[in-house]
């Protein structure tokens, strides 16, 4: 197993979850691009959000579900979530993973 964010999830590789329930867990980023920048991965192992919703769409809903739920928690009133899905896009970790970001001001367009 060569991914980082398998080894996460049977915990191969410490790190500090914020969120550990169903099919997802959450944690900070480790290059922080806001006052809040998370991370939300489904425990199964999909390449990219577009392989997500064509094998398990609940899985897809489940992860916006739990970025509203954190985004709350952390008290923003705006966020942005963001998939990146290949290099081109700025894809680093070839798991799929949801962006939530917030904190502060964003532009637009992005990038």
């Amino acid at each position: 197993m060569e991914c980082i964010f398998c080894k996460i999830i049977v915990g191969e590789i410490p790190a500090k979850l914020i969120y550990d329930r169903n099919e997802v867990i959450a944690f900070d980023d480790i290059n922080p691009q806001a006052p809040t920048h998370l991370l939300i991965v489904p425990k199964k192992h999909f390449e990219n959000a577009g392989e997500i919703a064509e094998s398990d769409a609940e899985i897809l809903a489940e992860m916006f579900r739990v970025a509203k739920e954190l985004a709350k928690g952390r008290g923003l009133s705006g966020y942005r979530t963001v998939f990146n899905t290949g290099a081109e896009a700025g894809q680093s970790v070839f798991h799929a993973h949801l962006h939530l970001i917030g904190g502060r001001a964003f532009g637009w367009p992005p990038g």
